[in-house]
């Protein structure tokens, strides 16, 4: 497994420049928030848990389709699922989105206290900020899995996977950016959705992995 983890992440590296690309769009996103909502830094910092976590968001989507690509387009994907039960092969998929995370979606989590900057965001709000995306982007990178062993075999399965994984992203967005902004509200509490946001990732770091072999298992029958 430790084998299968660094192949994954050396490929999430090398494919596409994917870890690159990833904290470009982010910057993008993030960098063109001010022009829309115009020279009110107040308002920026207020928005800025949530634009953070929108563009991480719609970050961690574009790499999606290559969770199961390259291992379909070499034959290994048919031995991964032909030669597992199917206990292993979900344990195969946790690993593997593990290193999908760690190659794709961590440098984006490590470049939002940067961008957290652009927003004139107070330092404990972008370190809360940095926290929840740190305990809350495995999950969608977990419910991404299933979307992508369901597109494996399309050419060009990228839109149907957004479609598929953005709406059931909702709740981990939803958590993700409360406590954010619990972090620096008074009246708003930051441990109560923090800890709903972990067990989300925990919940999902089962479901998913469960899912995705199930979908891929189905897929090559």
């Amino acid at each position: 497994m430790l084998a299968l983890f660094a192949r994954d992440i050396r490929l999430n590296i090398r494919a596409g420049g994917g870890a690159l690309t990833g904290v470009i769009f982010f910057l993008t996103v993030i960098a063109t928030i001010p022009f829309g909502v115009g020279p009110d830094l107040k308002l920026l910092a207020r928005i800025g848990p949530a634009i953070l976590w929108i563009g991480a968001l719609l970050s961690c989507l574009l790499g999606l389709d290559r969770l199961f690509q390259a291992d379909r387009e070499d034959g290994s994907l048919d031995l991964l699922v032909l030669g597992n039960d199917r206990h292993m092969l979900a344990v195969t998929v946790l690993v593997k989105c593990l290193a999908h995370w760690a190659g794709s979606v961590l440098p984006l989590v490590i470049a939002a206290p940067l961008l957290g900057l652009f927003m004139n965001m107070e330092p404990l709000g972008i370190g809360a900020t940095a926290l929840t995306l740190l305990v809350g982007t495995p999950a969608i990178t977990f419910i991404g899995a299933a979307g992508a062993a369901v597109a494996v075999a399309l050419p060009r399965g990228g839109l149907l996977i957004s479609v598929l994984v953005l709406p059931l992203t909702i709740p981990v967005l939803i958590f993700g950016v409360s406590a954010s902004y619990g972090a620096t509200a008074n009246p708003d509490p930051f441990l109560q959705p923090f800890l709903i946001l972990a067990a989300l990732t925990l919940f999902l770091g089962v479901l998913g992995p469960v899912s995705a072999a199930l979908a891929l298992r189905h897929g090559t029958d």
